[in-house]
Formats: structure tokens, sequence, C-alpha cells
């Protein structure tokens, strides 16, 4: 038998549902703020990974899926959004529509590594960026906007980590004196962190090595080398997320691993899912449009990883989100059978979920089948409700059930099913 490759998961019927459950909740919030859908392709030109996330960076040296087509062009499965959406932009002259573009997205990326829980090779993002200004406000509205998706969704445990990368004026006089701490330390770092201290420095921040972790403990912090521009800004971003009443701690540490980013980085925190316990994350990115031949253009954005914040969701909200609608139609002997499929057909033309057995199953069978298939209702059909020319109507989750018309039964179950508010029951 040919199995799935190791850290690509199915996912099953059985837990669609709660994935689309997050996917509403947040298409629904991101549209609120303004935001409108974009897709792009599942794979890019290999050059704009390089150049937009960093040549010197893990993903770009060690994790993308990376191919050759029959023109013998390098392409990339995408490891992550920004980058591609930035490359839409840019193409399609989306600036022309107005100095500030908020667009959202949601699908897979692809990164080869190890998998283990909350890492996978195959995983699934919810974002979104606003590219065009450099507001520090807007930059505190993304991240309340996050802050806000995670209070809708009851996930109360996460934590905002936030900090300022600085900029190009500010940022290599950092990398200098972070260097020069570390050359006489290199021998404790590990082999990843010793070639990281020749070609970026920083990439030495994002290691979880505790022997690499003890080392940096005392090095010199980025908000000793801000630029008075940098600084500013991030007292604006501070004040503002205050006035919104965001709660976050100052992290400076946190880089992010994305060569991309600049002044404000963030992440949301789970500390309850152990190791990989970031929930979203993300940055301002002002000189990507650069990095890949456009015009200097400002933005910010993030990314949430769907695996994790479903992990996250408290069993109060994953126990609500409804799982037991419709009508399953059971039925014995094929004048039923033939009535059933009336009834099915007239139920799913308004608007309702309904299904009825192909398997000639008997009565005890089509109810345990409906009962798995989580049908709210069944609805049974013999030759004794054919001669009276009624149906049983059984509700699966109370036990409950009554005889009624055969020529009311749909409008008895549209009835049943608003009155109880469950949505294509």
């Amino acid at each position: 038998m040919i199995k799935g490759v190791p850290g690509v998961p199915d996912i099953l019927p059985s837990e669609i549902r709660k994935w689309q459950y997050l996917e509403t909740k947040a298409r629904q919030l991101l549209e609120n703020y303004g935001y409108s859908e974009i897709r792009t392709p599942i794979f890019e030109r290999t050059e704009l990974f390089i150049r937009g996330i960093g040549p010197d960076t893990e993903i770009v040296e060690k994790e993308m899926y990376t191919f050759l087509d029959r023109r013998q062009e390098s392409l990339t499965l995408r490891p992550e959004g920004t980058a591609p959406i930035m490359r839409a932009f840019l193409q399609h002259k989306m600036y022309t529509q107005g100095n500030l573009v908020k667009v959202y997205y949601l699908g897979p990326m692809f990164r080869h590594e190890r998998p283990q829980a909350g890492r996978f090779r195959q995983f699934h993002q919810i974002g979104a960026e606003a590219i065009g200004l450099e507001n520090p406000s807007l930059d505190a509205e993304v991240i309340a906007m996050i802050d806000h998706l995670f209070a809708e969704l009851g996930i109360e445990s996460v934590k905002l980590h936030l900090n300022s990368v600085g900029c190009k004026v500010c940022r290599p006089e950092f990398r200098k004196r972070f260097a020069v701490y570390l050359e006489p330390k290199s021998s404790r770092l590990c082999g990843d962190c010793q070639a990281r201290l020749k070609r970026n420095p920083m990439r030495i921040l994002d290691c979880k090595n505790e022997g690499c972790q003890e080392v940096i403990a005392k090095a010199p912090r980025l908000s000793t080398v801000l630029c008075d521009s940098c600084s500013r800004h991030f007292r604006e971003v501070q004040s503002a997320l205050s006035f919104l009443k965001v709660e976050f701690v100052i992290d400076e540490r946190l880089v992010r691993g994305l060569d991309y980013y600049n002044r404000t980085a963030f992440e949301f925190i789970n500390p309850s899912l152990g190791a990989q316990n970031a929930l979203a994350g993300g940055g301002r990115y002002d000189g990507l449009a650069e990095e890949i031949d456009g015009v200097p253009t400002p933005a910010i954005g993030f990314a949430l990883g769907m695996e994790r914040t479903l992990a996250s969701l408290p069993p109060s909200v994953r126990d609500a989100i409804p799982g037991v609608r419709g009508t399953f139609i059971a039925t014995l002997g094929e004048e039923a059978f033939r009535s059933g499929m009336l009834i099915s057909q007239e139920l799913r033309h308004k608007g309702q979920r309904a299904a009825l057995d192909f398997g000639n199953r008997s009565l005890k069978g089509q109810l345990r089948l409906a009962h798995k298939d989580r049908f709210r209702y069944c609805v049974i059909i013999g030759d004794e409700e054919l001669k009276k020319r009624t149906v049983i109507v059984r509700d699966m989750v109370s036990g409950s059930q009554c005889q009624i018309p055969i020529s009311q039964v749909v409008d008895h179950i549209i009835s049943k099913a608003a009155q109880e508010g469950v949505p294509g029951s």
C-alpha cells in the first residue's frame, strides 16, 4: 500500500468542520477590517524566495522544495505567503488602487522540516498584508486584529511578544557589536550558529539550542542601537497598542526567521504548546519590494499557523462547532426508497443537508449510519407509513420521534431547524 508522505497529513472529513470554522471566523473578521482575499500560485520562481526571504536564512538554505521544470527553470513550492503577494502587488500594479492595499490569504505552505508536533512539511496559514503606508498606528491595528481573532476563537492563553529589529541604518551597527561579542565565544555555539556568525549573526537570536541561548543571554541589545526614527516608530506602536488595550511584552531576542523584516516584529505565543508554540507572527517589511526589483513600498503583515491555532482551541469552542445537522432518510422497500429520493432532493433544493442509504441496509443499520454520519434527524419510511401516507421523524440527539403526513415532512424539518438555529439541518 502506498502511504502518504511524512509530515504531510490528510485532513479527514471527521476533522474538516474545525478547519472550516476557523476559516469562516478569519474571513469574516479580516473583511470587517477592510481586507480582500487574494490567491497566489502554490509555486513561484525560486529567485523570488532567495531574494525576498534572504539567501542565508534556514528556509532558503535547508527547507525549500525546489525543482527544475521541463524548460530547466528553477521553481519552488511556496514556503511562505508574503513574497508572492508582494510580487503580485508589483506585477499587477495594485499600488494604483490607492495608498493602502489590504489583502488576506489562506492556503498551504511547504517546508522540508523534520516532522514533529506542531511542525509539518505541508502546513496551512491564514495571513494578511497591509501595503503602502509606514504609519505605526497601522502596525498596531494589524496586531490588534490578530488579538481580536484569538478572542473570537476563545483562545485566552496567548501572549504577544513585541520587538523592533531596526532598519538598514541602525541594524548594521548591532550586527557588528553582536558579532564582536560572540567571536570569542564561538566554540560554545552549535554548528549552525558558528556558520551564521560568519554570514548573518542575527539569525543566532532565532536558535532554540539551549547552549546558544546561554551564550547570547548577555549579548548587546537591539534597543541600544536603534536610530531615532526606529525608536520613535517603536514607541508609537507601543502607545497605540496600549490605547487599544492590547497587552504585550517586549522581547529583545525576537527577530523572526525572514530577512525582509524591519522595525516592528511580533509573535503570538501559546506556552502550553511546548517547543512549537508560535501561533502567529509577522512584522514590517518596508524593503521587500526593492529586493524584488520594485519601487520602495512600506508594508506590514502576519501569518497565522492553522494547525497550531486549531490545537489551541479550548474544548468549549471545539464542542460547540456545529457538527450534527441534516436529515437522513431511512427506507424499507423499493417504493419507500423512491419516496425517500424525492424527499431528500426537495430538502437539498431548499438548502438542507440530506442523504439516504444506497446499500440496502436494515433499519437498524441505517440508523447506525445516520448516527455515524452525524445527522440531526432521521425520516423513517416503511410499508406501514406508505399505506398511511405518513413518515416517522426521529430526533437523533434527543431520541424523541413523531409521525406526520408525508406531504408535510420537508416543511416540518425546515421549521424545526429554524427554531433551533441549526443551519442546513
